[in-house]
């Protein structure tokens, strides 16, 4: 399994990313997309990578409450 560093970004509909919540987790997986699938909780609305080409994933609850996960080794 690789070992990744997760930069999670909570983000609600008043404070916008200005005032979200950030935390780092370090995770072992070999697939990021299943890990956030089983760990997230609001289902993945996009899948992209960063410029460095990092998996970027963001899930939302359609109220406009979204979380941001940033995947980098």
């Amino acid at each position: 399994m690789k070992t990744y560093e997760v930069f999670v970004e909570v983000i609600n509909p008043c404070g916008g990313d200005r005032h979200s919540q950030k935390k780092f987790l370090e995770v072992q997986t070999d697939a990021p997309e299943t890990w956030v699938k089983e760990n997230a909780a609001f289902p993945i609305i996009d899948v992209t990578s960063t410029k460095e080409g990092d998996p970027l994933f963001i899930t939302g609850d359609g109220k406009g409450n979204f979380v941001r996960y940033t995947f980098s080794h």
